[in-house]
């Protein structure tokens, strides 16, 4: 598997030197793009937390460090009736993972808009407690296109669910020029 890996980076950087566009980049790659520092992402956060559409929900996004997101949830009982218990919906939790993994390309640039275009999920057990946090990361990125992990975790740190997405990078940056918040 991993000579299949470096012959594909091998011809993208052939492509490159030819001056065609480089379609995949693996984030461990030797150049990878600059990435944003704590504050320009704390912006982004609090751009988004501000939102209707977060408050509404009842979720906040923070940064721990500048390769990951969190999405963090505190359980209303509006979220819950999942299996028609008292577990967290499903929804919620498939609204927390589209959040997250649309958010993962402010770990790239901020300042651009994006949109999710694809989510796999698997559920894995009910999540239960007050608190639900999704954990977000790049797998890797290339072009317009970013490829993001997922997890989402209970209240005692058990994971309860994952989750593989692809997000597209718009040309356009944000509205307000660095945050996605338009409410």
């Amino acid at each position: 598997m991993l000579s299949g890996r470096c012959e594909v980076v091998s011809t993208i950087g052939a492509l490159a030197r030819r001056g065609l566009p480089r379609t995949l980049m693996s984030i461990d790659e030797k150049d990878p793009p600059s990435s944003p520092t704590l504050e320009q992402l704390s912006r982004y956060a609090d751009g988004f937390n501000r939102s209707l559409s977060l408050r509404f929900l009842g979720a906040r996004l923070e940064f721990p460090d500048r390769a990951r997101l969190r999405g963090v949830l505190e359980i209303r009982p509006e979220h819950r009736g999942g299996l028609g218990t008292s577990a967290v919906n499903g929804a919620i939790i498939a609204s927390m993972f589209d959040f997250v993994i649309g958010c993962t390309p402010a770990l790239i640039d901020p300042s651009r808009r994006s949109a999710t275009m694809q989510l796999s999920m698997s559920f894995e057990r009910p999540l239960m407690g007050d608190l639900l946090i999704a954990e977000a990361w790049i797998d890797r990125a290339g072009g317009k296109t970013v490829f993001s992990s997922a997890r989402v975790l209970d209240h005692t740190g058990e994971v309860c669910a994952r989750c593989q997405g692809v997000v597209r990078f718009s040309s356009l940056p944000w509205e307000s020029g660095e945050s996605p918040a338009i409410n």
